[in-house]
């Protein structure tokens, strides 16, 4: 297959649309080893971390549940953090298949350094290997590992936010669905970039953008083969695929990021939509012009840096605004 820069595309995004790489996620082994090479190769790129930027990361490992592994984490905590300060804990992207602590590095090292918040990327079990629910269940966990742990690591438990880009918003808004259903932790904000949302691939932009840069239909196939199983799946849990809810009110507000040349355009959406109608706040920006994971493709990018800029300040609003709720007697 051949991968087709739409017309239109923004033209500062045009030459990195041309060089993403025609990745056939029918396997993820070759997938894994081949973004392995491209993030070793875009972090040499980028300039060396120095002491004098002020910020700490740490790699630890977070309990799990009994019967899994422990699972590792990356903790970036800025030096000017404030005490008791707001969290985000980050799902990176990878079709549920690919993906660790290095693919959102840059991302989660810049909103800790601007916003001041303590930011957790999650290292979660990746499918085929470990199908649903293993990776949810691991993100779910470390958001109750964060609110529990809230002291030591001098965090509001009030002010939990989390966060996901591509199949990581999709455990964003299913981590977000768990915590009102279990009583779990109080998020404050799900902030989901570009995320996958509907197993169903019948949106009109799905149907389309078969050889989109970034990503594209086939793609989405195998991925939700790898993540739930081929054949008769029975129904789909709304932890795997969030638009399977039927109930959506009760949740955090939530900022939705679409790009206009993504498969994944109209399912996020239809959700942003399916939020408000349930009386959820509800921010949405679909950025023109831009294709699936513009940002990390493109970082100098105007449209890149405007949609950092809108993340930070979107976490920022959501710290200000969110409050410990009144007791339930009051």
């Amino acid at each position: 297959m051949t991968l087709i820069v739409p017309d239109g595309i923004d033209p500062e995004l045009a030459r990195s649309a041309g060089l993403q790489p025609d990745l056939d996620f029918a396997d993820p082994p070759h997938v894994r080893a081949s973004l392995n090479r491209a993030f070793k190769f875009s972090k040499a790129m980028r300039p060396a971390p120095s002491a004098l930027d002020g910020l700490t990361t740490t790699d630890r490992h977070v309990p799990a549940r009994e019967g899994s592994p422990d699972i590792p984490v990356r903790v970036y905590d800025a030096a000017d953090r404030p005490a008791a300060s707001a969290a985000l804990v980050f799902f990176h992207g990878g079709a549920f298949v690919a993906g660790d602590l290095e693919t959102e590095d840059a991302r989660c090292a810049e909103i800790a350094r601007r916003t001041g918040a303590l930011v957790v990327s999650v290292d979660y079990r990746l499918a085929p290997e470990h199908p649903f629910p293993a990776g949810f269940q691991d993100c779910y966990d470390v958001l109750v590992w964060v609110a529990d742990q809230a002291a030591e690591l001098g965090v509001d438990p009030n002010r939990i936010a989390v966060g996901g880009s591509s199949a990581g918003g999709a455990l964003a808004a299913a981590v977000s669905l768990a915590a009102r259903d279990l009583g779990g932790p109080r998020i404050m904000l799900q902030m989901l970039l570009y995320p996958v949302i509907d197993d169903a691939l019948d949106t009109r932009s799905m149907k389309e953008f078969d050889t989109t840069p970034g990503w594209n239909q086939p793609n989405s196939v195998h991925m939700w083969n790898h993540y739930l199983g081929t054949g008769d799946r029975g129904e789909v849990s709304p932890y795997a695929a969030p638009w399977r809810a039927t109930d959506l009110s009760g949740l955090p507000p939530a900022y939705v990021m679409t790009a206009e040349f993504d498969p994944l355009r109209d399912e996020g959406i239809r959700f942003a939509v399916r939020l408000l109608a349930a009386d959820v706040p509800t921010e949405l920006h679909q950025f023109p012009g831009a294709f699936h994971g513009f940002d990390a493709a493109a970082p100098e990018a105007t449209l890149t840096r405007r949609s950092l800029d809108e993340q930070c300040a979107v976490l920022l609003r959501a710290a200000a605004m969110s409050v410990e709720p009144a007791p339930a007697d009051a």
